[in-house]
């Protein structure tokens, strides 16, 4: 009989990822999670066979939480709050730019990574006026969205994320 789990693998993962962002891919061995979790590093062993299978896993959790931030954003938010309250539910936990560099690697996850992109696109071209532009038009608001919070995370002041919005559409 399998002993439950006192420590999640969501719990792992946080933990993952919180060591991957602060201090990088080298930083995430057992030993150093299971500081962080409390967790035996055998037991970690058992659970994911390897440190790059651990991460990958955490990664893979954290883009799947990024796509249900977009599927509740999309329900949530009221069509006719536009594409700036979408935006601002959609920002979560984890920075799409950083978990993007994370996933650049491993071709699942940066499939995961691209998946995310178009749901996000749908969702700004919805709340779009319908055009033949709308696809495109949502392409380049993602990529100022993106850009902003990159920059804006380096200490830039950059620009007004609203009034690009208002001259691309």
């Amino acid at each position: 009989m399998a002993r439950t789990k006192l420590i999640s693998d969501r719990d792992v993962f946080q933990q993952v990822l919180a060591l991957l962002l602060q201090s990088g891919e080298k930083s995430v061995t057992f030993s150093a999670v299971s500081t962080a979790t409390g967790l035996a590093p055998t037991t970690l062993v058992q659970r994911f066979s390897s440190c790059n299978a651990m991460i990958s896993a955490a990664i893979s959790q954290a883009w799947h939480d990024l796509d249900a931030l977009v599927e509740a954003a999309s329900t949530d938010a009221a069509l006719n709050k536009g594409v700036p309250g979408l935006l601002k539910m959609l920002t979560g936990p984890v920075d799409a730019g950083a978990l993007l560099t994370l996933s650049l690697r491993d071709p699942a996850l940066l499939e995961q990574a691209k998946d995310w992109r178009g749901k996000v696109e749908q969702a700004i071209a919805a709340r779009l006026e319908v055009s033949a532009k709308a696809k495109d038009t949502a392409a380049l608001i993602f990529a100022a969205w993106q850009g902003r919070m990159l920059w804006g995370a380096g200490g830039g002041k950059g620009f007004r994320l609203g009034d690009a919005i208002k001259r691309l559409v």
